[in-house]
């Protein structure tokens, strides 16, 4: 079998690899050639450039066990103040929030529940707010408690609680997690440290404006009113309460409808230092927040507001919502609650029919069960009457029966007496007989018997006592018989 030659350039046939190759090889043996002539040189550069650099870097010196407390740098007259038992998520970003719109000398603290401080304290810029001392979180030893706001209530009114844990602070910036300070505003909080309160109004001529979830209180004149006062508990709220005692403290200053309102509310103004919104939003006043136009000024002044409140993304909006907290269907939804309607009629039409068919059919049902009933009585009464009837007529039977029987037991007495009456007769007439066999009789003629029917002068002898007797005697026979 023959094989094809081969067209394909030979083992020593020059390509443009080899050459590239050879060229890199030669490069480098007189690289390595050439070395070790700069190598001094080299040396020499990059110690330079290092001495340069170690020039320009400032000498630091590090205390590692610092005797100073961060804490001094602030004011302790000032702080901040929110107790919140509940880890709610969005306490993290409204804690660096309030940081940085407070004044820089003003410090925080969070009092919370061991879940609660455990929530925000795990966050890596809480930690660095209370490593320059900026922030404080505390959990409240026993007896304090938080966990609901009747214990909050207490504690707020209670002396002790400013002398043990707030002993230097004249001012307090209390929130609370529904509340928030906006950054646009153009006034400090500073500018508030000549109030005694200062709130949110409850209404447009309250005269208290001291609605306690975002307020500015002046300690000293709290103290002023424990001195004095005690709070009962399980009534009014704290900021109530102080609120009626201070508006008649003398030479304090207290905020009174729209002067001296802090936050907003319940009471819309304009552009004010922050805002409270109750429970998240889940408690708005239409005054505030129904006007589509007023709430879009609330957002654009102050869109910190988002991190307090449940809201929702713009396009989550419900089909025919009139930014005004209603719903109106669109022409589809009225087609298909017309539709909707159309068939509830229908239905309840054939329901109608139905209960009507139904109570027709009840009512002859009852009709002839009442009619069955009558029959039912009226067959009872013929039987009742019959039965009365019968024993009527039996006892009737019965009463001629014993009439019967009574006579019957009269006439046999009445024959027993006849009877026993000619028996005597007899003897009598024997023994006169016996007494004329020895002694003739007179010649009188018999007096007339009134029960005899002949006259008195009848000659006509009478029947013999034996002849008498004897019928007495067959008569007897007879009833015997009988």
């Amino acid at each position: 079998m023959a094989v094809a030659p081969s067209h394909g350039p030979g083992p020593f046939a020059i390509t443009k690899a080899k050459i590239f190759l050879v060229v890199s090889l030669a490069f480098t043996w007189w690289l390595a050639h050439i070395f070790p002539h700069y190598q001094p040189m080299i040396r020499a550069e990059f110690k330079s450039r290092i001495g340069e650099a170690r020039q320009k870097i400032p000498s630091i010196k590090v205390d590692w066990h610092t005797t100073e407390d961060p804490r001094a740098a602030f004011n302790a007259s000032k702080v901040a103040l929110l107790i919140e038992p509940r880890p709610i998520p969005h306490l993290v970003p409204q804690l660096l929030h309030m940081v940085t719109v407070v004044p820089p000398d003003w410090r925080f603290l969070f009092i919370g529940t061991a879940k609660s401080v455990a929530s925000v304290g795990r966050a890596v810029a809480i930690k660095h707010q209370q490593v320059i001392g900026k922030l404080d979180l505390m959990i409240m030893p026993e007896p304090w408690e938080i966990e609901s706001k009747e214990s909050v209530y207490r504690m707020l009114t209670d002396m002790r609680f400013y002398n043990e844990f707030l002993p230097d602070v004249e001012w307090i910036l209390k929130y609370e997690h529904d509340s928030i300070l906006c950054a646009n505003s153009e006034s400090s909080l500073n500018d508030w440290l000549d109030w005694s309160w200062a709130g949110a109004p409850r209404s447009p001529d309250d005269r208290f404006s001291g609605n306690g979830g975002l307020s500015l209180r002046r300690v000293s004149a709290i103290r002023r009113v424990l001195e004095f006062q005690a709070r009962y508990n399980d009534t009014e709220a704290e900021d109530e309460w102080f609120g009626k005692r201070l508006w008649v403290l003398p030479g304090e200053k207290v905020a009174a409808g729209k002067n001296g309102v802090l936050a907003v509310e319940d009471v819309y103004i304009e552009q004010p230092m922050g805002y409270h919104v109750r429970d998240g939003g889940r408690g708005l006043r239409d005054e505030v927040w129904k006007n589509h136009n007023q709430r879009k000024k609330i957002f654009e002044y102050c869109p910190e507001l988002s991190l307090i409140m449940d809201m929702k993304l713009e396009r989550e909006r419900c089909h025919g919502d009139d930014r005004e907290g209603s719903v109106h269907p669109t022409e589809q939804e009225l087609q298909l609650e017309r539709a909707k309607a159309a068939a509830e009629e229908a239905k309840k039409k054939l329901a109608e029919e139905e209960a009507k068919k139904k109570a027709e059919e009840e009512a002859r049902k009852k009709e002839e069960e009442k009619k069955k009933q009558q029959e039912q009585e009226e067959a009872r009464k013929k039987e009742e009457e019959e039965k009365k009837k019968a024993e009527e007529q039996k006892k009737a039977e019965e009463e001629k029966k014993k009439a019967d029987e009574e006579k019957k037991k009269a006439d046999e007495e009445e024959k027993q007496a006849a009877q026993d009456e000619a028996k005597k007769i007899l003897a009598d007439e024997a023994a006169n007989g016996q007494s004329q066999d020895s002694t003739p009789p007179a010649t009188e003629p018999p007096a007339a018997d009134p029960n005899n029917s002949q006259p008195a002068g009848s000659t006509d002898p009478p029947s013999s006592t034996e002849e008498y007797a004897d019928g007495l005697g067959r008569e007897e026979v007879h009833d015997q018989q009988s």
